[in-house]
């Protein structure tokens, strides 16, 4: 008989192998030494082991034999029995028979052993014996007396056909077998040690880092050679202007200039075909590591993937038990067994779902009697469901029984504290369900064996978060109860959106996020004490994460926050069960798979915060947490502020004109002060410089001496002259350095003079912040 489940026959393969093979090793030992007790204890229980797994799978010969084994083991413990030579024979003859059961369970070609033969061995009887006691041996078939009654020869060739008549029968394998085993052996599975597999998972996360930072390396190399264009284009620009030059003057200056511009020209060709060698290159790399990373990474992952059907088998029996106990009707159904996560996460999520299950046998479902009553049929039924989502599981425990009762909840709630009459008044019927996962509620008065001592729902709820997943619950009163988990399918990686609030970065669990918006200033409005806005026609409130995460307002906004004027407004709308929040961020930046790096053991539970990762740039970026994120809405007043408030509280930042003809100066010195915080705008030359001057204003003007058109005396000369310029301030930075050029930088107006031989961007900054 094959076993008709593919995964359990797998399983039982394997197995029933190991098993055999320990075994076989035990009796060789033993036959050394029978009184050793440890190798007898281990015998017994691979003995013990193998039979009761045969037992669960219906495999009956295999546990005929083993049980018989197992008791002649027991028998050598004992010391009541001897392991002669000849009962060392028939017990390797038992275990090669087993072998052959074992493929006829896994294959379904029948393996040719005559159990009854090999259990009368196994018990000590002889050919003769058996003869003699016929009737004694668990009444033998018609088949199996005609066996009895041929000669040892014959017996051995009806029991094992593939034997020659010359051959004995205590051989290990017919010898036909033996060769082909010999030229077809094959290793089919191995097994590795859990602590290995997350080594190697840690390090292709390592790996995943690194191939982000390549990539971002990648766009620094783009602009280099975005750089490099810049300045081959400058450097054909003069060259044509010396050609001219040439022709129409005759310049012996510019004929000096010549090959000097020639050799510039040629380094430029050259440093352009490495660049674009190293660029070309870089991408054919990153492009293969990313391949290869992600295969990687995704084959160990599924080395760890086993079906939620390895935890959801367990229940059926305990349910049944249960049920009976408290004189109850219910059939567990179990759907999306073949639903995968890793080994860890079902290890963690084996007792929340045990203590789940048994609070619904409890709490939720009636007796035949009280459903008879309402007109529901005596047999309740929960089912037990997985199902996969893009990046995550999920698993549902969903009963229909009574339900949530909320009037018990709401006085529960008063008597142990949890909440005020107030807090209750305001809070929806979801949330007052919710708190039945508040530390120590129960809406029972005395212990029951069943639902546990003391221990509640929100220890589940504690380790359904440690897993860094959510729980939810839904009922309808009288109809049942659904719990919802929302699981990640693994514990090592996790898909972010990166978000950044006053220059820092931080990501939220892309499983959380229900859609990313922009929102009008307009389109918030107070309500009910909070901030909301309207998404498919329901409120949502909206705070801003810097409120949530209580981070400082007189922070400088990145070049990639929105500005105080901005109209709309970055919004990430979260999602935990059926809660919603809204948060207001300074930009969104974009999405990725990140490593989750665990928490010290001195910050093991930070209130909004999960866990940290690295970004490709380097930089460390926090994981928020978004359950905890609505909670910190809901307890914290200060969260919920008025719309303009935190409008009024950014800090503008301060807009600076550079005025600079060199691209790479200009280019420099433009990331320095947009580092700082400030608002650039850059112009080319001085002529360049007063017309932008009037586009906006400006809190500073940075700029060059020596450029085409009008120089930099020449414009800040020309600003002065302009009433509304007079007490703008005007520095100066610039190759001259002698006494009298400063000198005319300063009758010219200017309020600082920086010199670029000894100029260090910190002394700008200062100037900037002493001026501003």
């Amino acid at each position: 008989m094959m076993i008709e489940d593919v995964e359990l026959r797998n399983l039982f393969k394997t197995s029933s192998e190991e098993h055999l093979h320990n075994l076989e090793n035990g009796l060789m030992q033993l036959e050394k030494n029978s009184q050793d007790r440890a190798i007898l204890e281990e015998v017994l229980r691979e003995a013990h082991t193998l039979k009761g797994d045969a037992r669960m799978l219906g495999v009956d010969d295999i546990e005929t034999l083993i049980h018989q084994i197992e008791d002649i083991f027991v028998a050598v413990k004992k010391q009541e029995q001897v392991l002669t030579p000849t009962l060392c024979e028939s017990l390797y003859q038992g275990l090669d028979a087993m072998r052959k059961i074992v493929g006829e369970a896994v294959t379904g070609v029948a393996s040719g052993v005559n159990v009854f033969y090999v259990l009368a061995q196994l018990m000590g009887a002889s050919t003769n014996t058996c003869l003699e006691d016929e009737d004694a041996l668990f009444a033998p078939t018609t088949s199996e007396v005609d066996l009895f009654a041929n000669t040892p020869e014959q017996l051995e060739v009806d029991l094992f056909p593939n034997l020659s008549a010359s051959e004995p029968l205590a051989q290990d394998i017919p010898s036909q077998d033996i060769a082909t085993s010999e030229n077809n052996y094959q290793i089919e599975t191995i097994r590795v040690e859990p602590q290995k597999l997350d080594t190697l998972i840690t390090q292709a996360g390592e790996l995943a880092v690194t191939k982000q930072r390549i990539a971002y390396h990648l766009t620094e190399i783009e602009e280099i050679a975005t750089l490099y264009d810049e300045w081959s284009r400058e450097a054909f620009v003069q060259r044509l202007a010396l050609d001219n030059l040439e022709k129409m003057a005759h310049n012996s200056s510019a004929n000096e200039q010549l090959p000097f511009h020639h050799q510039v020209e040629q380094h430029l060709d050259r440093l352009g075909i490495l660049i674009n060698r190293l660029k070309n290159q870089a991408y054919e790399d990153t492009a293969r590591l990313e391949l290869v990373a992600n295969e990687l990474e995704s084959g160990i992952r599924t080395l760890r993937l086993l079906p939620l059907s390895t935890v959801f088998n367990l229940f059926g029996r305990m349910v049944r038990d249960l049920a009976s106990q408290q004189s109850k009707q219910i059939n567990l159904v179990i759907e999306g067994g073949d639903t995968t996560a890793d080994k860890r996460i079902l290890e963690e999520i084996k007792d929340p779902l045990l203590h789940m299950i048994r609070n619904s046998i409890d709490h939720g479902i009636e007796t035949p009697q009280e459903r008879e009553k309402v007109g529901k049929p005596p047999t309740a039924t929960i089912r037990l469901r997985g199902y996969q989502s893009a990046n995550s599981i999920g698993i549902e425990i969903i009963d229909d029984g009574r339900g949530l009762d909320t009037e018990s909840i709401k006085r529960t709630a008063l008597r142990r504290g949890v909440c005020s009459s107030d807090e209750l008044t305001k809070m929806s019927p979801h949330q007052i369900q919710s708190l039945i996962f508040a530390p120590g509620f129960s809406t029972r008065t005395e212990v029951t064996e069943l639902s546990g001592r003391g221990i509640g729902l929100d220890v589940v709820r504690a380790k359904v978060e440690q897993l860094k997943g959510a729980i939810a619950v839904e009922s309808n009163q009288g109809l049942g109860c659904t719990f919802k988990l929302q699981l990640n399918t693994t514990l090592t990686t996790a898909h972010v959106l990166i978000v950044e609030v006053n220059n820092v970065s931080y990501a939220i669990p892309v499983d959380s996020v229900q859609t990313t918006l922009l929102v009008a200033r307009q389109e918030i409005f107070a309500t009910g004490g909070s901030q909301t806005i309207m998404l498919d026609s329901q409120p949502v409130s909206v705070v801003w994460l810097t409120d949530l995460l209580q981070l400082p307002l007189n922070i400088p906004t990145s070049p990639k926050a929105v500005d105080s004027t901005a109209t709309m407004l970055p919004c990430i709308v979260l999602q935990v069960g059926t809660e919603r929040l809204g948060l207001l961020v300074d930009a969104l930046l974009d999405q990725q798979n990140v490593v989750l790096k665990p928490q010290s053991k001195l910050l093991q539970r930070v209130r909004n915060v999960s866990g940290a990762t690295i970004l490709g740039t380097g930089e460390v970026c926090m994981i928020l947490n978004p359950q905890d994120l609505l909670k910190s809405v809901q307890k914290s007043t200060g969260a919920t502020i008025t719309v303009s408030q935190p409008f009024l509280q950014e800090v503008k930042k301060p807009a600076i004109l550079l005025v600079e003809d060199s691209i790479t100066i200009r280019t420099q010195v433009k990331r320095i002060l947009e580092g700082a915080g400030y608002d650039v705008t850059a112009a080319v030359d001085g002529l360049d410089g007063f017309n932008k001057l009037k586009s906006k204003n400006f809190d500073a003007v940075v700029s060059d001496i020596q450029m085409p058109n009008v120089d930099g005396l020449a414009l800040t000369a020309k600003i002065r002259q302009q009433k509304q310029y007079s007490e703008l301030p005007i520095i100066l930075v610039t190759t001259l350095a002698d006494d009298e050029d400063k000198k005319r930088g300063a009758e010219a107006g200017a309020n600082a003079y920086l010199t670029k031989g000894n100029f260090e961007q910190q002394l700008l900054l200062d100037t900037l912040k002493r001026l501003i």
